[in-house]
């Protein structure tokens, strides 16, 4: 399902109600960022994510994408095309055993872009506006959900969604001559929880997004 909002170890508890969500951004998360991927040639799994979507379910959890992608607001490519791309991502995530329940994405971007896409939206990350609409349409608890992101503007939607387990995957390896997959490739050992107050001044680049 494909919805439009407009080890340290991660130590898991039994399943109890109400519903708990692992939320997860796409590029640099699921898949190695290159900027704007959008074709199958170029969407490389990171190692370990299908393994990680299987411990959370295993759980209880539900397991939702929130993404932003302003590559249909810059004209990259149709939100239609999006939309029948994230389908195919659904589709390896349930060949794979590791289903996911839905992807949420902002198309907006509030500077660039084209018509209707330029505009300020409650659903681009930072704003919270992709989770509280999962929250509500999936019945999830935000406070007993976790968020894992690889930017300042993850973080800050979890935190103003009210998520309080929040989640920085590192990927400055890349950076370092590591090949792009090789410095993802122990991201489920790399993960480490972070605050918002100790993250929220640490740019990791351009937001591309």
């Amino acid at each position: 399902m494909t919805n439009e909002t407009a080890e340290t170890d991660l130590a898991v508890e039994p399943n109890v109600s109400p519903k708990r969500a692992l939320f997860l951004d796409r590029d640099g998360v699921i898949n190695v960022d290159y900027g704007y991927v959008h074709t199958r040639a170029s969407f490389h799994f990171i190692e370990g994510i299908f393994d990680l979507v299987i411990k959370f379910r295993r759980q209880g959890f539900l397991c939702i994408v929130v993404t932003n992608s302003a590559g249909i607001a810059r004209g990259y490519f149709s939100e239609s095309y999006f939309r029948r791309f994230s389908d195919w991502i659904l589709n390896e995530f349930a060949r794979a055993g590791a289903p996911l329940d839905a992807i949420y994405y902002c198309p907006h971007h509030p500077s660039v872009g084209i018509a209707p896409y330029k505009r300020e939206c409650g659903c681009r990350k930072p704003r919270p506006g992709m989770i509280l609409r999962a929250a509500l349409e999936f019945d999830v608890s935000l406070a007993d959900s976790i968020l894992v992101g690889d930017r300042d503007t993850d973080i800050l939607a979890g935190a103003h969604a009210g998520i309080r387990r929040l989640f920085l995957y590192d990927t400055h390896s890349r950076h370092r001559g590591d090949s792009p997959t090789s410095g993802l490739a122990a991201r489920v050992s790399a993960l480490s929880e972070i605050s918002v107050h100790d993250y929220v001044h640490q740019r990791r680049g351009p937001d591309r997004s």
